[in-house]
């Protein structure tokens, strides 16, 4: 859906408003004295907090007062319909785990989709006050050292590649067994950087960000800002990934080409 400029406008000025709402209550609790956690489910431990919560429901009144014809998808709260052809995608903490630790790597993720995928994307560290927001054919940070236009790593060997993802025992037995193949390939592989390694790619810091398992909200907005700043992000097999499942995100079409040779070994699915 094309968008006029001033809607362009109007619409990443929404985005931003949202990102100061949920800063503000994401960091009213973050590293404070007695912050517990639910599990969302019985098996491992899928963490949620009152400020999950908390960022959401503010994200959505404003959403309700701003944009009221607009769909939202969030990570706590599910679907609200709406009939303007655009969803709001929004997880309020990306890297729960992250945040109950007290490790600056969790962010909030805001995205805003068409029917063919994000369109706009947002991903913001409120402790340490770095925003990324991509779309409409620009991307940029601001922060702490001031704001800069944002541009993916020109192409290079995977020798010579940063590879990303949040769990060391990532997938099935053969989605590791691929990504071990494209670790043993690449120059350095970290773990453990949630939302914020898909912000370093898009900053031209590293290579590619390979996960499994993943959700709409875990993604969509990666892909708007990493697309923004000269990236690709797909699947596994090559195909869209707004959906989630398995995500390759790299830097060019080069490097993303290398490891989707590697990683489309994984069976399918």
């Amino acid at each position: 859906m094309p968008l006029k400029p001033d809607e362009a406008a109007e619409i990443i000025a929404v985005a931003n408003t949202l990102a100061d709402a949920a800063r503000m209550a994401t960091l009213r609790h973050f590293r404070a004295d007695g912050l517990t956690a639910d599990s969302k489910t019985a098996q491992g431990f899928d963490p949620v907090t009152i400020a999950d919560r908390a960022a959401e429901q503010q994200m959505r009144a404003i959403l309700a007062r701003l944009r009221p014809d607009d769909a939202i998808l969030g990570e706590e709260f599910g679907n609200t319909p709406g009939t303007s052809g655009l969803t709001w995608v929004l997880d309020p903490i990306d890297g729960t785990r992250g945040y109950l630790s007290g490790t600056p790597t969790w962010g909030v993720l805001i995205a805003l989709c068409d029917a063919e995928g994000p369109v706009l994307g947002v991903i913001d560290q409120p402790y340490i006050g770095e925003r990324f927001v991509g779309g409409f054919g620009h991307a940029a940070l601001t922060g702490p050292q001031g704001a800069r236009t944002l541009a993916t790593r020109p192409a290079r060997g995977l020798e010579q590649a940063i590879l990303f993802s949040t769990f060391p025992e990532i997938g099935t037995a053969p989605e590791r067994a691929a990504f071990d193949q494209l670790a043993g390939q690449v120059r350095l592989t970290r773990f453990g950087m949630d939302c914020y390694a898909y912000a370093l790619l898009a900053m031209g810091q590293i290579d590619l960000v390979v996960e499994a398992g993943l959700h709409p909200h875990d993604i969509a907005a990666p892909i708007a800002l990493i697309h923004a700043a000269g990236g690709v992000v797909t699947t596994w097999q090559g195909g869209p990934a707004h959906g989630g499942g398995r995500i390759v995100a790299a830097a060019n079409p080069g490097i993303h080409r290398a490891a989707l040779a590697i990683l489309s070994q994984a069976a399918p699915g």
